[in-house]
């Protein structure tokens, strides 16, 4: 860090938000990134919100019988209504003449799947609710399976690379652009390696009248086969090489997106997750679905005008990649 950078831990602690909703204590894996993503959303959001929690490694990791780490109305809802719960907790705080937003969370599990058809009617219905996904890319909470969220050729418990394929044969659904076809107010993606714009999309979601949805990348150490210190570079490099564009959308058209300005290439990012490791095998196949992953990221690229012709401090390498009270860390 420079000098000019250099802080004492009372400033620091001076600097931290006033209001966190998701305290210490929880019993997440070391370096999860939905438990950072969590965080970093109820800090945004402020206290006069509710939340709709799906089950999922977010409600197992934070209220172990007795105990809970939410300073926020907390619901637990089950596997596939959140979006249907969030609605009706809209709806009561709506008779009753008050102005606290509620929040539904749910991992990929619970909104690509088996949570979609809550979700679809709670954004047709036009609920004042803002839907956050944590996308971890698969069924962590219960051994690692398959979601719609994985990506092809990743390995899972229930898609294993082997002899009859190499890991899942599957494309990972597109859910922002299936959302956004809802016509809502506001969709965007959003990376926990991009704090600064997480928190922008969050607070500016709660501020949209009717719903909105926020799908934010969230590395899963433990299911990725990652070091847990590497989450935000693994998160990073996600953005950086176009397999997760950061976007925003408004009533289904797209109004922003952070431009890259060097593209790294896929193998960046696969090389460092075991589910990905058969793909630098000697097996031809592997070579092939290398080759299919780098034309997913370049057609991202293409479609949303990703590349940024002028170096920008908002792009994907001037944006901040972990940054609390003005201070930036690298």
């Amino acid at each position: 860090m420079s000098a000019e950078h250099t802080i004492s831990l009372a400033d620091l602690r001076a600097k931290q938000p006033r209001f966190q909703g998701l305290t210490a204590g929880h019993r997440a894996c070391l370096g999860c990134g939905q438990a950072l993503a969590a965080r970093l959303v109820t800090e945004a959001a402020g206290p006069d919100v509710a939340v709709a929690n799906a089950t999922g490694c977010l409600e197992v990791f934070t209220t172990p019988y007795p105990e809970s780490s939410w300073r926020l109305p907390w619901l637990h809802s089950v596997f596939g209504n959140a979006g249907a719960v969030a609605a009706g907790m809209e709806a009561a705080y709506k008779k009753q003449g008050k102005s606290t937003k509620v929040i539904a969370m749910a991992g990929d599990g619970g909104t690509f799947d088996i949570g979609f058809q809550a979700l679809s009617g709670m954004l047709e219905r036009g609920h004042n609710v803002l839907y956050v996904c944590y996308d971890n890319e698969a069924y962590m909470n219960t051994g690692v399976q398959r979601s719609g969220s994985t990506p092809h050729a990743a390995t899972t418990t229930t898609s294993p690379a082997g002899a009859a394929r190499m890991g899942k044969r599957h494309m990972k659904k597109d859910i922002v652009t299936i959302i956004a076809a809802h016509r809502i107010p506001y969709a965007a993606t959003a990376s926990v390696a991009y704090v600064s714009d997480l928190r922008r999309k969050v607070r500016h979601a709660l501020e949209v009248d009717g719903p909105s949805f926020l799908h934010i990348h969230a590395p899963c150490p433990l299911g990725w086969g990652h070091e847990g210190a590497a989450t935000i570079e693994v998160a990073r490099l996600a953005v950086q090489t176009g397999l997760f564009p950061l976007i925003e959308l408004e009533r289904g058209e797209l109004t922003a997106v952070m431009p890259i300005r060097q593209p790294r290439p896929v193998r960046d990012y696969l090389a460092l997750q075991n589910r990905f490791r058969h793909l630098f095998s000697q097996d031809p196949r592997a070579q092939v679905e290398l080759e299919h992953l780098q034309a997913l990221a370049d057609h991202n690229i293409e479609v949303y005008g990703l590349l940024g012709e002028n170096a920008d401090a908002q792009d994907s390498e001037g944006a901040d990649t972990v940054q609390r009270g003005g201070v930036r860390w690298a």
